[in-house]
């Protein structure tokens, strides 16, 4: 290589010009452009504008800055390169030493780049620095990497070429931004090239892949779309039509001839699949973007658009807005509130004024149940009568807004879709289930005591409805509101339903029974107040009636005193069914293990008056209150429970039968639960005291009674009861029966009392029970008087040797001589039985008590020995009487009739057939006789075996007490 400076002129005319190329390669390879701007200045003819760049595109390294050059490509391209000073000389060294056949044969590998390419733009073929820029672009790019250099070259010849101008803009600028500025850390892994012949919507996918994505970006979606989209959409190419759109839409409007934009259609999809996805980032697009117009360009061009282009672009852009809003999954009164700006801006975009959201929306919205597709398919298609901006679309979607707010504020979640398909397809079903919804939320989660909460959620209930107008109709006639297949009457119920369930009791009387134009008629308000009482009781947990439910079903019915009378039939079968359920908060109560009991329950059970009979095997001694379990009872059948359930109305002699029915098996229920806790004698008082005469309340049935079911059981089981081993009969109040029953005790001995009431138990068992039963209680009636019989012989056997010993007491000082030993002593009845060896004077007194005609008259027995011989002879009477009813039963029993034994009417017949008399009841309970009549015939009455005792013993006590004070004895009337 020569190292020394050569004379320029010499140099020229002695090089060849491949010589002068090689150098210029030589420069351009080490990037030494002052030396190539000298080279190119001195020999122009040689080193043309063309030559000299290929040979910078081709050697020209990609990483030199732009800024080194961009200078040498202004003064190549205006052949104004600066005058040289003379002795400014060129490094030739690098060719000087080549020979010329060398040097060809050099320049002929160069190979050096075309400027032109295939996918060069169209009329540029001749601009020759414009491919140059565009191809060196895509080299620094692509080989280097270096986006940020493509500023630099470009800048300066922004204004040479539409394509330049648009490199810069539409691909370069979104790209630096995107990759470099935006999200650094997440690049395009595209070159400006490859970018450039990407599909539409690739590329919107590529430029707004991270937008929105984090919580953090969602302010930034605007920026995005206004740095990204905006200068992306800015370019003539955007615009072209397609062969689709060409043969779709070549036709013209009064607008002027439709220019179709794929790219920004691209965008569109973006937006509304965003809202399906990401409905705020979606949203932001519209609040935080002006549209495609706002485009941040970076102050390298402008957005050049005619009126038609604008208007297709504000109106896509706006299209999308509204079918975002219809697109949000999330129901919440954030994306709502979001919804309805997206709406109002809409409007303000398009200058449109549409009306008010509480206004009639008109016919000419054509919204009808076809329509309803057009919320999911087509929302970008300028025929979706829902999207295309227009104001009653606007309109119509606002009023969907604000309904879907109503229903997410009150609870019941609500999107903008589920509004409009509730609109428009006017499904009576769906549109019933969602205001029932909506009701039963306001009941619950509404705040207890503020009426206007409960005005202002009325007037939004029934706004939804009809959207605010009456005559707010579609073409068909049919409300427009989401609620338009429900009709006034039933909101209105609900809505008093739910008033009643807050006890808002006052706010409900005012509208719907004090105000003057009801929004109900009395029935259905009736109805309904009774429905919510019910409601009111099923839901209680507590029997109470002051407390919960209950007590809230007792207000309602005295809240409203025009509407309900006390008078009312169900009103009054409502406050039996109260006064029944609080009649068994007094008592502890499972009916199911491990669930307490609940008023429910009480009504919708099919026997309600078993649940008495738990009452009895739950708490201990409750059979003891007989009284309040019989209006216990009493209560149920007045509610209509054990009709089949409340509200069933029954005849006043059906009532009747219902109330014999229940009171017949609560008492046998009792005498049951007593005989199981061993108190026998309250058992044989409610046997004697309610088997005794039929109850008065069957005196005005006109229908037959019903068999008694239930009180011959319990009869029979009291007769058949036997008291456990070591047993102690209880004292006091309750050895003559709890209940009264027992009158006058007809034996000091508790087990001949006892075996008399048994028997006495057994006949009133006879008495009721149906014929197929009688063998059975008569062979049980048998056996208590075999083993009655066995005691009075015991007995009798123990007074004759008490009497004995008694005789030997006659020789004591003070004592009556002795009687005449002809004198015959009593047995049964009066009968004689004795022989001799009695003394005279106790034979004698006991002859008069038994009404013989013993006219002896020795002297007066001494009061000791009267009162000893009253007792005997009071004792012997009762063997004979029970001696003669034994004898007459089986007399009765061998000829095969009962009638002689007790009758069907209870009377019991004499030996001889006829009837024995007796005295009234002295029982302390104030026992009637058993009725009379039945299969014996004739009017007969039953003297009770204790009062058969009694008078005997009585006539003996009489007669020995007459005796004494002179008086004659009284007569008696023999068989």
């Amino acid at each position: 290589m020569l190292s020394l400076s050569v004379d320029i002129q010499r140099f020229t005319t002695a090089r060849t010009d491949t010589k002068l190329v090689l150098l210029a390669v030589h420069f351009a390879v080490h990037g030494d452009i002052d030396s190539l701007t000298l080279l190119a200045a001195r020999h122009s003819t040689v080193l043309r504008k063309e030559l000299l760049l290929r040979i910078l595109l081709t050697y020209l390294p990609e990483t030199l800055p732009s800024s080194q050059y961009v200078d040498f490509l202004q003064q190549l391209e205006s052949s104004s390169f600066p005058d040289p000073a003379n002795n400014d000389d060129v490094d030739s060294s690098p060719v000087a030493d080549l020979p010329d056949d060398v040097a060809a044969k050099k320049v002929k590998k160069l190979r050096l780049l075309p400027l032109t390419f295939p996918e060069a733009p169209a009329g540029i073929e001749d601009d020759v620095l414009t491919l140059f820029l565009l191809r060196r672009a895509y080299k620094v790019d692509e080989e280097a990497g270096l986006l940020g250099e493509l500023p630099a070259l470009l800048l300066p010849f922004v204004d040479r070429a539409p394509c330049v101008r648009s490199l810069l803009v539409t691909t370069v600028l979104p790209l630096l931004r995107r990759n470099v500025e935006y999200y650094p850390h997440d690049p395009i892994p595209y070159t400006v090239q490859g970018f450039q012949q990407l599909p539409d919507r690739v590329a919107v996918n590529l430029l707004l892949s991270q937008t929105g994505t984090q919580e953090a970006g969602l302010p930034l979606v605007g920026r995005d779309l206004r740095g990204l989209i905006g200068p992306w959409l800015s370019t003539e190419k955007r615009w072209r039509e397609s062969e689709r759109d060409a043969s779709l839409e070549s036709s013209t409007t009064d607008e002027g001839p439709k220019a179709p934009c794929p790219g920004w259609d691209e965008v569109l999809r973006w937006i509304t699949s965003q809202a399906s996805r990401n409905w705020r980032a979606a949203l932001n697009a519209f609040l935080e973007w002006n549209g495609p117009e706002d485009a941040d360009l970076n102050e390298w061009g402008s957005l050049e658009l005619n009126d038609h282009q604008k208007q297709h672009l504000k109106k896509g852009y706006a299209q999308a807005g509204l079918a975002s809003a219809y697109l949000i999954p999330e129901a919440s009164t954030e994306s709502l509130g979001d919804s309805l700006r997206v709406a109002d801006r809409v409007a303000k975009l398009l200058n449109l004024d549409p009306a008010s959201p509480v206004t009639k929306t008109g016919p000419d919205t054509g919204a009808s149940a076809r329509d309803a597709t057009y919320m999911r398919n087509d929302l970008l298609s300028p025929s979706n009568p829902l999207t295309s901006p227009t104001p009653a679309s606007i309109t119509f979607l606002k009023n969907l807004v604000h309904s879907a707010r109503v229903l997410t504020l009150s609870g019941s979640p609500c999107t903008v879709r589920r509004s409009g398909e509730l609109a428009l397809l006017r499904d009576a079903h769906e549109q019933k289930a969602e205001a029932t919804k909506l009701i039963h939320l306001l009941r619950n989660n509404s705040p207890k005591t503020d009426d206007n909460f409960w005005i202002q959620a009325r007037k939004d209930i029934l706004w939804l409805r009809d959207w605010g107008l009456e005559d707010g109709w579609f073409a068909d006639g049919i409300p427009c509101g989401i609620f338009s297949q429900v009709s006034r009457d039933f909101l209105e119920v609900e809505i008093l339903k739910a008033l009643l369930s807050n006890t808002r009791y006052a706010l409900a009387r005012n509208i719907y029974e004090d105000a003057s134009d009801r929004p109900l008629d009395q029935t259905l308000v009736q109805e309904t107040l009774y429905s919510a009482a019910m409601t009111a009781y099923d839901n209680a947990s507590n029997p109470n009636r002051t407390r919960g439910g209950l007590k809230k079903c007792d207000e309602i019915i005295k809240a409203f005193p025009k509407t309900i009378q006390r008078s009312d039939p169900q009103a009054k079968r409502i406050e039996a069914l109260l006064q029944a359920t609080h009649g068994l908060s007094g008592y502890r109560l499972v009916l199911k293990q491990g669930e307490p009991f609940t008023p429910v329950v009480l009504r919708v059970h099919s026997d309600p008056i078993s649940i008495i009979e738990k009452i009895l095997e739950q708490n201990p001694k409750s059979y003891t209150h007989l009284h309040d379990l019989l209006t216990l009872g009493t209560r149920m059948v007045e509610a209509g429970l054990t009709a089949g359930g409340h509200g069933k109305t029954l005849t006043p002699e059906d009532e009747a039968i219902h109330l014999l029915t229940a009171q017949r098996r609560i008492t046998a229920m009792c005498i049951h639960a007593a005989l199981r806790e061993d108190d026998f004698e309250t058992a044989y008082s409610y046997v004697v005291n309610n088997i005794s005469s039929p109850p008065p309340t069957t005196a005005t049935s006109k229908k037959p009674l019903p068999a008694d079911e239930h009180l011959w059981k319990a009869a029979l089981q009291a007769g058949k009861y036997r008291r456990p081993t070591g047993h102690t009969p209880f004292r006091g109040h309750s050895q003559r029966g709890s209940h009264g029953g027992g009158g006058l005790l007809t034996s000091g001995n508790p087990e001949v009392r006892h075996l008399e009431q048994r028997i006495e138990c057994l006949a009133a068992a006879l008495r009721v029970a149906p014929p197929a039963t009688l063998q059975e209680i008569v062979s049980a009636f048998r056996r208590a008087e075999e083993e009655l019989d066995v005691l009075l012989r015991e007995e009798e056997e123990r007074d004759s040797e008490w009497d004995d010993r008694g005789d030997s007491l006659r020789a004591m000082p003070g004592g009556f001589g002795p009687v005449s030993a002809s004198a015959s002593t009593l047995g049964r009845g009066g009968v004689k039985v004795g022989g001799s060896g009695t003394a005279p004077r106790r034979q004698s007194h006991a002859a008069a008590a038994a009404g013989g005609d013993d006219d002896d008259t020795t002297a007066p027995m001494s009061l000791f020995d009267l009162s000893r011989a009253s007792v005997l002879s009071a004792q012997r009477n009762l063997s004979a009487l029970s001696g003669l009813q034994k004898s007459a039963t089986l007399g009765r029993l061998a000829s095969g009739g009962l009638g002689g034994v007790l009758g069907r009417g209870g009377a019991a017949a004499s030996p001889s057939g006829g009837a024995s008399d007796a005295g009234s009841d002295a029982g302390a309970g104030g026992r009637s006789s058993f009725e009379s009549g039945g299969e014996g015939g004739g009017e007969e009455k039953r003297v009770r075996k204790r009062d058969q005792l009694r008078e005997a013993a009585m006539g003996t006590l009489v007669s020995g007490v007459g005796w004494l004070v002179g008086a004659p004895a009284p007569e008696r009337t023999r068989d």
